[in-house]
């Protein structure tokens, strides 16, 4: 039985914050130097690779910042990872293993990185009234939802990192973040399942759904 992945939601901040990141060759080193002789030797109890997830967590997020919780968000749980599967075929030689766990970590924040770009361009603009608001939600939502299924291949339960993303989006724009994830919730309501990509036009209903629950205006019915 595999361990299931928590959601990086739950350990991240409630906004996505991405801190400055010095990495260089100079960095990598340090940080290989660090990790190999935390990886459990071929053969060990299944729980050493458990704890060598959790060891490498603690060092990644007190080096660079709660950011860094995610990178082991693996696409066969729902992330945006592709570089990590699980402890059982991830933890393995200890040199290959340093390198994947760096890889996860790049990939992990590029994806970050790509998240807060859209967020900035998605946003509504200052002072944009109930309409213009909700046409730029459900735009919003249309391409968040559509990115975030492209990168997790819309794997085993991949709507949570979906639902993080939208919360993540809504307190970026200034929303609470109780009313952000009620929101959310609301939208979606256990209309995504693992395994299945959205249609298009369950997409747009989740959008406008969001937007009006948002803003009491379907910008497109009500136009």
């Amino acid at each position: 039985m595999e361990r299931q992945h928590d959601a990086p939601g739950a350990a991240l901040s409630t906004q996505l914050v991405v801190l400055h990141f010095d990495w260089d060759e100079d960095e990598a080193a340090r940080l290989t130097a660090l990790i190999i002789p935390m990886v459990p030797p071929i053969g060990a109890e299944r729980m050493a690779g458990f704890r060598f997830i959790d060891e490498v967590t603690v060092l990644l997020v007190s080096r660079y910042g709660r950011w860094a919780c995610g990178w082991d968000h693996s696409t066969h749980y729902g992330g945006p990872v592709e570089a990590w599967c699980c402890d059982a075929r991830s933890v393995g030689e200890a040199e290959e293993t340093t390198e994947r766990v760096v890889t996860c970590l790049l990939e992990w924040r590029d994806w970050l990185e790509d998240m807060a770009e859209r967020f900035e361009q998605l946003a509504p603009l200052p002072g944009a009234d109930a309409e213009d608001r909700s046409w730029h939600l459900e735009r919003a939502v249309t391409r968040l939802v559509t990115a975030v299924v492209n990168s997790t291949h819309a794997e085993s339960s991949w709507f949570g990192i979906c639902e993080t993303t939208l919360t993540w989006f809504l307190t970026s724009t200034g929303l609470g973040q109780k009313e952000a994830q009620k929101a959310v919730e609301a939208a979606i309501d256990g209309r995504f399942k693992s395994h299945v990509a959205p249609a298009p036009t369950l997409v747009d209903t989740v959008g406008e759904d969001l937007a009006i629950r948002l803003t009491g205006r379907g910008f497109y019915r009500e136009r």
